[in-house]
């Protein structure tokens, strides 16, 4: 199965999660999944949705790598993989003012993961695409960075004064000739880079995060990608075409990205006339 998916070009994130949903496929069932009938399968997925309730990321995931093993490995072509369909879910990203991101960051005491968290935000990056940011990945001249995107489709982003001018700064306390945020090393209440250190870790970056974010106080329950969404609102509430914004953040659909109109301040502030109107004589 992992050679299949290596020959489609699958990440290795991709095969360590679908290889990770036949394993728990297999524990189930305390056997070899290519020893499973269909039936096995139906009793299994609806296991997963009526006693263990998984929410709609961890059923597509299962029913993913489930499907690749039997249609593609096992080359078995059953009904029960095609009938399966996890529940729509219509949520709307949690969001952070411009003063909330502000306060957020401010909280973040180690420069290497303060830097880098100001650059996914300052730049609409996912959490990886920020932490292997490389010093080639810089153009300067052009006032662009270099994104090595989700499902190696690469992408320019806009880059800030104000961020190039945090990225100079940080890049001359480690001096890395290859990452921009190499990880750091921590010596009793004093942190250092070491010039050779492989990139950032993601999961230090979100528990750094998630510390600062606890310090604020604010009550929205925010993560690293949150700065992804306030970036991309924060843009759309200053007037800048959807279409580019769509662009800048390597959405493959328009859809995905007219998410932001739902809930820009613009968009609820088209609705306070009308309402204050409505309910005046109650």
């Amino acid at each position: 199965m992992i050679e299949d998916m290596q020959l489609r070009g699958y990440s290795a994130r991709t095969q360590e999660a679908y290889a990770g949903a036949v394993r728990q496929l297999a524990k189930h069932f305390h056997c070899s999944p290519d020893r499973l009938s269909e039936e096995d399968l139906r009793e299994y997925f609806l296991y997963l949705t009526n006693e263990r309730k998984v929410a709609r990321a961890t059923a597509t995931i299962a029913l993913c790598g489930i499907k690749f093993l039997f249609e593609h490995t096992l080359q078995q072509n059953w009904t029960i993989l095609h009938l399966v369909r996890p529940p729509r879910e219509k949520k709307l990203p949690v969001v952070l003012s411009r003063e909330e991101v502000h306060r957020v960051l401010a909280e973040v005491r180690n420069p290497a993961y303060r830097v880098c968290l100001t650059t996914i935000y300052s730049c609409g990056l996912r959490l990886l695409e920020g932490a292997r940011l490389q010093v080639a990945d810089v153009d300067s001249a052009r006032m662009v960075l270099h994104i090595h995107g989700k499902g190696k489709r690469d992408r320019y982003v806009p880059l800030a004064e104000r961020t190039l001018s945090l990225l100079r700064q940080f890049w001359k306390t480690h001096r890395s000739p290859e990452w921009l945020f190499p990880t750091p090393t921590r010596h009793g209440l004093a942190w250092s880079v070491e010039h050779k250190a492989g990139p950032v870790g993601d999961s230090s970056l979100q528990k750094a995060f998630h510390r600062a974010w606890k310090k604020t106080g604010i009550a929205k329950r925010a993560h690293i990608h949150t700065l992804r969404h306030s970036y991309a609102t924060h843009l759309l509430e200053a007037g800048v075409n959807l279409r580019l914004i769509q662009d800048i953040l390597g959405h493959s659909s328009p859809k995905t990205t007219a998410i932001y109109t739902h809930i820009t301040c613009e968009a609820r502030a088209t609705m306070t006339d009308p309402l204050n109107e409505l309910m005046k004589d109650l």
